[in-house]
């Protein structure tokens, strides 16, 4: 793929996009993992780095939200990629420059997971006010986070039982996916990525999502780390949280069924686990689990 900064309309940029257009020539690229929505490379110019993200495959989110919202929770101190301008090549595919903050954290320590956990919960705490005249998004929460779920009756009757036992607020800011390909690490320093799903929505579900997530790819022990921090910035319920765990996989097993999830050697395992000790999963009846296992 072949980057030419100065080959894009740029709609909205900062001063530091000036002085890398006077540098175009220098630019070098490398690889980096790929997403579903964007491909993903790793720009160079001289000494720095960046990322270079364009939508090109089917998945169109609104670019021009995501850089002002990287700009307003930049501004606010949250461990965000500084955004440097989004605009449109000449494909009229849309692309959006971050600056280059590390790779995902792989190798776990309790002190990772406790700085994780402070960071979701510092976002859910900045009042939506203070964003300026940004507009976040609001979303059915069954709508928008269990897509086609009509047609799949166990989900479904699952889900919209569960729904009214803990009614969803949408009050805060959310990530929509905190989870481990979304977090980077450069030296000491922790950076969330990815705010494609983000909106005003409800912080309770925002964390169990992203725990449930870590309780199916990681060791228990780094999961439950990461739940007592978050939980001493942020009490939740036991009942709360034990309704959007049980939300959560049902949430996972419909993405499955979609093909949208990896499956680690033990993933299907501890997800009939969560299901099992979950006593909303248990009442509503959701004990079998058709799944997609693609170990």
């Amino acid at each position: 793929m072949g980057i030419f900064i100065d080959r894009v309309e740029w709609v909205d940029k900062s001063d530091k996009l000036d002085d890398l257009l006077r540098k175009a020539a220098l630019v070098t690229t490398e690889p980096m993992e790929q997403g579903f929505e964007a491909e993903v490379i790793k720009i160079n110019i001289e000494k720095e780095s960046y990322v270079w993200k364009v939508w090109n495959k089917r998945s169109k989110p609104d670019i021009r939200f995501q850089f002002h919202l990287l700009n307003a929770l930049y501004q606010q101190g949250v461990s965000v990629s500084k955004p440097v301008g989004w605009g449109i090549d000449a494909n009229a595919d849309h692309v959006l420059l971050t600056t280059f903050d590390g790779i995902p954290v792989h190798k776990l320590s309790d002190q990772k997971m406790t700085e994780m956990a402070k960071l979701l919960a510092h976002i859910h705490r900045i009042r939506v006010e203070e964003l300026g005249n940004l507009r976040l998004p609001q979303h059915d929460f069954i709508d928008y986070f269990y897509p086609g779920v009509k047609e799949h009756a166990d989900i479904y009757q699952a889900v919209t039982s569960l729904v009214p036992l803990i009614p969803i607020k949408q009050d805060c800011i959310i990530h929509g996916d905190f989870h481990l390909k979304n977090i980077l690490e450069e030296q000491d320093r922790i950076t969330v990525i990815d705010w494609t799903n983000a909106q005003i929505g409800d912080a309770r579900y925002d964390f169990v999502w992203s725990l449930i997530l870590m309780k199916l790819y990681i060791p228990e022990r780094y999961a439950a780390v990461f739940r007592s921090a978050y939980l001493l910035e942020h009490p939740i319920q036991e009942k709360e949280l034990a309704v959007f765990e049980a939300l959560a996989c049902l949430r996972w097993t419909l993405l499955n069924r979609y093909g949208g999830t990896p499956s680690g050697p033990d993933t299907i395992e501890r997800l009939k686990s969560l299901v099992t000790h979950n006593p909303f999963l248990q009442e509503c009846g959701f004990t079998d689990i058709p799944i997609k296992n693609r170990e």
